[in-house]
């Protein structure tokens, strides 16, 4: 399997432009999946840079890269620092991160992250973790799937689709995204099925794969192990997580604002070094997944 069958990558020059890499640098790729960006920064690398991977998938150890300056951590990235530890790496010159679903978890049928199949009800990056969109869907009582719902998927309506779910699930397990589709059919008029059917799935899968609470501890991390000058460049896909990046690269803090001096200033850790990326039209038209993909960049101070 190619890289591109495994994963499109998404503002691939332009993310790893942001890393502005030095050859005997040490970077890290904490979203490996097919290693594109991964073989991009290696192919900027001198004999003597360092990079180091992570993907909790299993799948993302397919396309590992044979390369003695390429290290796969197949862990979490919530992890990050112990891992590096570990590898005697204590500070880095750049952190990449795209954040999402890769095109291969959406395309394999029985990982159930896709509403274009009807499969059993998973959605976890990594089998390691306990719990599933079953789990979620059929054991969480009505007020947990409402905040589910309502938090990561912003459904006006989660509230009402809680407790039909819980009303439905009486009668029997909702077992796959065909069962959860005609439980939830009120909400789904024709225009809108696909869209809201994609909010729901995004909901079930951040809270499946607690993608709000690592993305947080990902990156108060990032501030302890780059080097002053060190850049982080994140592509994220939706607005939850798109408002964490922007927060915490602002001020270094999710919210709330930061304690003023006496001049009305205060302390900012990173600096912002572009505004906002999007992908352009024409990467659009050849990867559709990048429509909503947003990248920001920024150098520790």
């Amino acid at each position: 399997m190619t890289t591109m069958e495994y994963h499109n990558p998404v503002l691939l020059k332009e993310t790893v432009d942001g890393l502005n890499i030095k050859p005997d640098g040490v970077y890290v790729d904490v979203t490996f999946g097919g290693g594109g960006h991964s073989r991009e920064i290696m192919s900027r690398l001198g004999p003597n840079g360092k990079l180091f991977g992570f993907d909790q998938d299993e799948d993302a150890q397919a396309n590992i890269i044979d390369d003695e300056r390429f290290v796969l951590i197949p862990e979490n990235f919530r992890f990050i620092k112990r891992y590096l530890r570990f590898h005697g790496i204590k500070e880095v010159d750049g952190i990449l991160a795209d954040l999402g679903v890769s095109s291969h978890q959406f395309d394999v049928a029985e990982r159930g992250f896709s509403t274009r199949f009807n499969a059993d009800l998973d959605m976890r990056m990594s089998k390691k973790i306990d719990l599933d969109a079953f789990k979620v869907v059929n054991e969480y009582d009505e007020a947990e799937i409402k905040r589910v719902l309502f938090d990561y998927g912003e459904l006006k309506n989660a509230g009402a689709m809680a407790h039909v779910l819980v009303t439905a699930r009486v009668e029997g397990a909702i077992k796959n995204s065909e069962q959860l589709k005609q439980v939830l059919a009120r909400f789904l008029p024709g225009h809108k099925s696909n869209k809201i059917m994609a909010q729901i799935y995004q909901a079930i899968r951040i809270e499946v794969n607690q993608e709000m609470d690592v993305l947080k501890e990902f990156l108060v991390q990032t501030l302890e192990i780059l080097k002053p000058g060190g850049r982080l460049s994140v592509i994220s896909y939706h607005s939850l997580e798109d408002r964490l990046v922007k927060r915490y690269m602002r001020n270094g803090m999710f919210e709330g604002e930061p304690e003023r001096d006496f001049f009305g200033n205060f302390e900012v850790p990173f600096k912002s070094i572009e505004k906002l990326i999007v992908p352009s039209d024409a990467e659009i038209k050849i990867n559709n997944r990048a429509r909503s993909a947003k990248l920001r960049v920024a150098e520790k101070k």
